[in-house]
């Protein structure tokens, strides 16, 4: 009697393992590839395979695969499941140039959204479009965005008797002598030189400014290269729709405007002074020597990039230029692959992280969740975290809505835009800004030509 039973249990035991077998194998497998951009570190990857875990667990139909490979690794693992047609179902999160250096790999997702019903309202619509690729069609759902913005030192506009720059778009900037002038790239040009001194207290307005011993400037686009500098100038790329190498007439203005302030009006750091002792001595960040007057950052520069400043800071608006305002994105997502074989079930998966769980993930990654309705919840937690952190800073009373409002004005196209051989290409336009950067007799005109046609060799060659 004892044994029968034992074998009855053994027997339901085996129903039991075979019904649950079978109901995985019912289950669509979807592959969701992680190491573009964040999530690769070790605290990361335990918090993401609990919300794989969680997700399986809430439904039966869909099977949730992570695949975690290291950054170094994760460009060339992915390029070889793409050409060998085993492309994951959703890869990120990535940036723009995560997405950019995979160009035809990534589905439309208009289709899916339409069938979905999916809710775009919680979006800002200049977001939903800036993941609007021409010729491609909806390459993403906007996730965590990093918005960029003007910071300026409290204490250097005070100690010199200065207005502080507008505290929203669309308010014009009140000068020294009472006028009211539209925030532009031009009335930032004109703060920055009262606002860039030198070892005797002579501004750059002055015909007794010492350009050799400068010991403040008044504005510099920090950590960013040639073309997310141009970008203050407008929304542009190096390469046009056919594929061709350009330099867009927006950038090559502000190459003018940014020489002109290195070598003749002396308002923002050219090479020389960008690597000096006053700049932090070759570390970058300039605005943290208390030595800066006024810089354009993004959102992940708070805390860390500001740790050593004793001195009171601010955010203001990114100024206009031509009456158009630019202010430069850097943004994360996820997309769905072409070589996905279950778009649907892929796109389901896609609405849970970018939905349920996007507080989650835009908290685990450290960024500002795009949605509109989680964004004040996002500050609070941001001013107490960065409060505990950095007590010396009032976080509480920043003007955090001119971040938020700088959402309404990214660049598209991006200046992080894929370009062929970008490497190479990248290296170009960076020997550029070396030569620019650091001789004040360099013809702008003449190097932009001369780069524009060595884009476009490059471009040729990888054609």
């Amino acid at each position: 009697m004892r044994i029968t039973k034992q074998i009855t249990l053994v027997v339901l035991l085996l129903l039991v393992l075979a019904v649950g077998m079978a109901q995985a194998q019912d289950r669509v497998r979807i592959r969701w590839y992680v190491g573009l951009g964040a999530g690769t570190d070790a605290p990361l990857v335990a918090a993401q395979e609990a919300i794989v875990a969680d997700y399986n667990a809430s439904q039966d139909e869909i099977e949730l695969v992570l695949e975690i490979v290291d950054n170094a690794q994760a460009y060339d693992v992915l390029s070889t499941q793409i050409a060998a047609g085993n492309a994951p179902d959703i890869v990120g999160p990535m940036g723009i140039r995560g997405r950019a250096s995979f160009p035809g790999a990534w589905m439309d997702l208009t289709p899916l959204i339409e069938s979905a019903n999916y809710d775009l309202s919680d979006f800002d619509p200049a977001l939903v479009e800036f993941y609007q690729v021409e010729g491609e069609g909806q390459l993403g759902i906007p996730f965590a965005v990093f918005p960029s913005f003007l910071m300026y030192n409290v204490d250097l506009f005070d100690e010199g008797g200065i207005p502080y720059p507008p505290s929203a778009y669309g308010e014009p900037y009140v000068d020294w002598d009472g006028n009211e002038r539209e925030w532009n790239t031009e009335t930032l040009r004109d703060v920055a030189m009262i606002m860039s001194v030198d070892i005797n207290g002579n501004d750059a307005t002055m015909d007794e400014y010492d350009t050799g011993n400068i010991v403040q400037f008044g504005y510099g686009t920090q950590f960013s290269d040639l073309r997310g500098r141009a970008t203050l100038f407008g929304s542009g790329n190096f390469v046009d729709a056919d594929g061709n190498a350009m330099i867009p007439d927006v950038w090559r203005e502000a190459e003018h405007w940014y020489h002109n302030g290195m070598w003749v009006d002396y308002f923002t750091p050219n090479g020389v002074y960008s690597g000096s002792e006053i700049m932090g001595g070759g570390s970058s960040n300039w605005f943290d020597t208390g030595n800066m007057s006024m810089i354009t950052i993004h959102l992940w520069y708070l805390g860390w990039g500001t740790g050593n400043l004793d001195a009171a800071w601010d955010f203001g608006p990114v100024p206009a230029h031509n009456g158009v305002t630019t202010a430069k994105l850097h943004a994360d997502t996820f997309s769905v692959t072409n070589g996905s074989e279950n778009a649907a079930e892929a796109f389901a998966v896609l609405s849970y992280l970018l939905g349920e769980r996007a507080a989650d993930l835009t908290s685990l990654y450290g960024g500002m969740p795009a949605r509109l309705s989680l964004q004040d919840d996002f500050i609070e937690r941001t001013v107490a975290a960065q409060s505990e952190t950095y007590p010396n800073v009032d976080w509480a009373n920043l003007n955090w809505d001119v971040v938020l409002a700088g959402l309404q004005y990214p660049d598209n196209p991006n200046h992080e835009e894929g370009m062929p051989s970008f490497l190479e290409s990248s290296a170009r336009y960076n020997e550029y800004a070396q030569l620019v950067d650091n001789n004040a007799e360099e013809d702008v005109n003449a190097n932009l030509d001369a780069l524009q046609a060595d884009l476009q060799a490059i471009f040729d060659a990888a054609s």
